[in-house]
């Protein structure tokens, strides 16, 4: 039987082993080594699949350039900047984001989508030479037997467009990866033909879809381990990255199962946004991988960065929503509260974290820019008044705990601070 080991992986003790024997950490059963075996790389997909969503604004470019900046602040390796097959004003904001990150001097790298058609790559290679931005063509192509019964499509023109696509990309030097859309429906045989015709024509990246959001971790496992089986048979270079859609709410487990069988990037977008239910949220994959300590960047921007998504896109972040939720970090519950303002008073810290970010949270509030909240409800304790009071420097006489008190419990929710501030303001002054 092995014995888990006690550990506070992500945020280590600051102070010796007696800290970390309060935090037993079950997520280390059995692990032996590092739970990624290569370094991570991100592809943010906000400003491309993200905004095929039917429910969502596309931002103007100024806001857009914002994007990018924080995406580059947050230390995510690519983002695909557009599609600029899809028209002119894709054309021109594909143009302005390349110019940004030149004349910025940005570190991000920048990719576009484009079918598997020269027409589409076209537009890229004339953004690349205006620019002198080195930019990747994602190039995609339905590949499962649905998607070519739909079309009434072959295998003939699948390697047809194969060709003639990537043939075009390598004469005018530019970089293309492959991205077989719903790989996790076709077969090995299709993926077979497919893949090594696009690594013969000098395709060093391939991009595995689960398009639909079909696939489990097993067949993220399962696919994973074949595509790597399949380039090592070519003796060649190539890459591997992992695109998920959410769709039976596997987008995020599914993106970490691929990195840690091996992908060399994972896709995501900002809270998720894309078509159907959307993408894998790049925000949650980015607070999981820095809690597995597998990202040494700075995240005090990824809320900032979220929310300015919700509002240029005009998509509503729910209130129990991971990180950038209203409720991420808030209670009124009163066993929970006393316990946080206990842990507060405290002051004992884990590394980054503080020994009250960890009480009642698994994500620890101030390594993202945020912090805990104590509110005042029907299921608080008098701990909970005295604590909003003390907070907002408000004496707490028993008095005014009492009256604050009375009408929590007289309520069925949360009170809002006007309430509570307008029996502050009524109670008389001592």
């Amino acid at each position: 039987m092995t014995t888990p080991t006690t550990t506070t992986t992500t945020t280590p003790a600051a102070n010796g082993s007696a800290d970390a024997e309060l935090i037993y950490d079950w997520n280390e059963v059995k692990r032996r080594g590092k739970v990624f075996p290569k370094p991570v790389e991100l592809c943010d997909e906000t400003l491309r699949d993200g905004i095929q969503s039917p429910s969502v604004v596309d931002p103007p470019i100024e806001v857009k350039k914002e994007l990018i900046e924080l995406m580059d602040q947050l230390g995510i390796t690519v983002a695909n900047i557009g599609l600029p097959g899809a028209g002119q004003r894709a054309v021109d904001d594909v143009r302005a984001l390349a110019v940004h990150i030149r004349d910025q001097r940005l570190a991000i790298g920048a990719t576009c989508a484009a079918r598997t058609v020269v027409k589409d790559i076209e537009p890229i290679v004339r953004v690349r030479d205006e620019t002198g931005v080195a930019i990747v063509a994602y190039t995609f192509l339905g590949t499962s037997p649905v998607r070519m019964l739909a079309e009434d499509w072959d295998m003939d023109r699948l390697l047809r467009s194969t060709d003639e696509a990537i043939s075009f990309a390598v004469k005018n030097n530019l970089d293309v990866a492959f991205v077989t859309e719903d790989t996790t429906r076709t077969p090995p045989k299709t993926l077979d033909r497919l893949f090594r015709h696009a690594i013969n024509l000098g395709c060093r990246r391939l991009v595995l879809c689960d398009t639909v959001g079909h696939v489990t971790p097993d067949g993220v496992a399962n696919l994973i381990d074949w595509t790597r089986n399949l380039i090592v048979a070519t003796g060649e270079d190539v890459k591997i990255d992992w695109h998920g859609h959410n769709d039976r709410g596997l987008g995020v487990p599914n993106a970490l199962f691929a990195l840690e069988h091996g992908a060399d990037r994972v896709h995501g977008t900002a809270l998720g946004v894309g078509e159907r239910v959307g993408n894998a949220s790049i925000d949650q994959i980015i607070v999981n991988l820095k809690l597995m300590g597998a990202y040494n960047h700075d995240v005090t921007h990824l809320v900032q960065y979220c929310r300015l998504v919700a509002e240029a896109t005009k998509v509503e972040i729910p209130v129990n929503y991971p990180l950038v939720g209203r409720d991420a970090f808030r209670t009124a519950t009163g066993v929970h509260a006393a316990a946080v303002i206990k842990a507060e008073k405290k002051g004992d810290r884990f590394g980054e974290a503080a020994l009250a970010d960890v009480i009642y949270s698994g994500v620890p509030a101030g390594i993202f820019g945020r912090e805990q909240e104590i509110e005042v409800g029907h299921m608080s304790g008098l701990s909970n008044v005295r604590y909003w009071l003390e907070k907002r420097r408000v004496v707490a006489s028993e008095d005014l705990v009492q009256a604050i008190f009375a009408k929590a419990k007289g309520s069925n929710r949360t009170l809002l601070d006007d309430e509570i501030w307008d029996i502050v303001k009524r109670q008389p002054q001592a």
